[in-house]
């Protein structure tokens, strides 16, 4: 795979972490709006349910593609798929980290 290819890849995979999290984060900020006042067992239990599910597919966006192509030989390539999405996903934390302090 080309190097442009790694990058503009790995840019996409971390677009949808940067995505995902954001979906969590909004439900997560509006949850007693959307889901009420829970007041028994299950208000724990649904958001541990969702740090297990949310670390699974964040897993996989940012872990996944490193892991098929090491285990297929291009080892090379697979750190560098996985040095790009991290970088990203610093530039995108940079990124709102200004937004944030701009506003």
């Amino acid at each position: 795979m080309k190097n442009k290819d790694l990058i503009l890849r790995s840019l996409g995979h971390a677009a949808l972490v940067f995505l995902y999290i954001s979906g969590v984060a909004w439900i997560l900020f509006n949850g007693e709006r959307i889901f009420g006042d829970i007041k028994n067992f299950l208000g724990p239990v649904l958001v541990l349910l969702l740090f297990v599910i949310s670390a699974t597919i964040v897993g996989a966006l940012v872990l996944g593609r490193p892991a098929l192509l090491y285990f297929s030989g291009s080892r090379a390539e697979a750190f560098k798929f996985l040095g790009y999405t991290l970088v990203w996903i610093f530039i995108i934390i940079i990124f709102v980290l200004a937004f944030n302090f701009w506003k």
